[in-house]
């Protein structure tokens, strides 16, 4: 049985509304704040494709003005599940910009389960677009995803790890100094800027390191701004396997 959902939140940004604009409705754009890697048709009726670990979602662009407004819906599955998102932008003065995001849709029989880590994760994600929009404007970043499965350990047992690999002191506070030398890259050493009970973000000089931890996987969704990209991916997932040993 399917049940309907809706999340709206609102945040403001120091950028103009076209930088915005350019952060939510472009492929590159999105690789450097949310998940994946992101392609854009960049019209109504177009198509939003993510691929995160050989996996394609796509959605149809549903609204298409630029600077304004974009929204797009996936295709129901065979159950009638499927979401949608809106984007509204609205300038500001003083060059700052609105940005309110509407996610809803339709989540299946274990729906409470899901709308939590979507209500959770939103706040999340809007402060790493914050990040990117202040620390790394104009650039585009590499977005680099590694998974490690933690069967039967606890996500407390998996968070305790995590925070001994980073060299932090739990609990982990924003402010404290992480650090972390995967092999073959320079070592990752930063602040972090976001901390709960689901997730790390450590914010560098090039680039926005995210870590999250469960009772069934760890996985990272980092943004680089920097050169420092060849190979990036392999070695965090080496990292990771090493840390989950």
């Amino acid at each position: 049985m399917t049940h309907p959902f809706e999340i709206e939140l609102e945040t403001t940004l120091p950028v103009s509304p076209d930088e915005v604009w350019q952060a939510i409705a472009t492929g590159p754009g999105i690789d450097s704040w949310f998940m994946g890697r992101n392609e854009v048709k960049p019209r109504e009726g177009g198509v939003a494709s993510m691929d995160i670990a050989g996996h394609r979602e796509q959605a149809v662009i549903t609204a298409y003005e630029p600077g304004r407004r974009l929204a797009t819906r996936t295709s129901p599955g065979e159950d009638g599940r499927f979401m949608a998102f809106e984007y509204l932008i609205e300038g500001r003065a003083h060059g700052s910009t609105v940005l309110r995001v509407v996610h809803s849709g339709l989540l299946g029989d274990d729906w409470q389960d899901e709308y939590d880590a979507l209500r959770r994760g939103w706040p999340f994600h809007l402060h790493t677009l914050g990040e990117y929009l202040t620390r790394f404007p104009a650039m585009a970043g590499f977005p680099v995803f590694a998974m490690a499965p933690t069967p039967g350990r606890t996500a407390q047992d998996v968070g305790a790890a995590l925070v001994r690999g980073l060299g932090l002191s739990a609990p982990v506070a924003v402010g404290a100094r992480a650090h972390a030398e995967p092999s073959g890259l320079a070592p990752m050493d930063g602040e972090v800027v976001w901390a709960d009970d689901e997730r790390f973000a450590v914010r560098t000089s090039d680039g926005i390191y995210t870590f999250h931890f469960g009772s069934g996987a760890l996985l990272v969704f980092h943004h680089l701004f920097g050169p420092d990209t060849q190979g990036a991916e392999a070695a965090w997932q080496e990292w990771l396997n090493g840390l989950m040993a």
